[in-house]
């Protein structure tokens, strides 16, 4: 990767949990959301983006999101589990971000609303084409993913510094 060449990252809401009696950070995925899963992977996949690290929060409904998603890709980046991903705020996930070794360039973050489309939001500060007003139209539903770029290290992420260049949901 040349120094000119923007890092990306996707932002991917795990998809459609099941609602058992079981606590919040164990909810499984419903039938419909291993569904989403899967074409979700097949959309990744898609966009190109040879992805070198996935950080995936330790819920039960994240770890099977990126299982059915992660098949669909051709090669397999590395995959951290990280506990700080669950219920993370958008200043949380990044300073996880923030973490992230500099020769990893393309990175999935695998978490949980709010926090995803706030980061998202929080992080665009500009868009390609119509991805904003298509995200919006959308809502940031479960099994959706946004991907931006940015100029720079991942210590140096911060509030507006990147693009959105491309949004997915699997109502769109």
């Amino acid at each position: 990767m040349s120094v000119a060449e923007p890092r990306r990252i996707v932002l991917f809401r795990h998809a459609k949990a099941d609602w058992p009696q079981v606590s919040d950070h164990e909810r499984p995925l419903a039938d419909r959301g291993r569904q989403d899963a899967a074409v979700a992977g097949r959309k990744l996949a898609d966009t190109g983006i040879p992805f070198d690290m996935a950080l995936c929060s330790t819920a039960t409904r994240t770890r099977e999101t990126w299982k059915l998603a992660v098949h669909e890709l051709p090669h397999r980046p590395k995959t951290v589990y990280e506990e700080r991903l669950y219920e993370a705020s958008p200043g949380e996930l990044i300073a996880v971000l923030n973490e992230t070794p500099d020769d990893a360039h393309n990175v999935v973050l695998i978490g949980h609303n709010p926090g995803i489309q706030g980061l998202t939001e929080v992080l665009a500060g500009q868009a390609e084409g119509d991805t904003r007003a298509r995200m919006a139209a959308h809502g940031f539903h479960t099994g959706a993913f946004a991907v931006l770029s940015v100029e720079g290290s991942w210590k140096s992420l911060e509030p507006g510094v990147c693009t959105l260049t491309d949004y997915w949901a699997p109502t769109e």
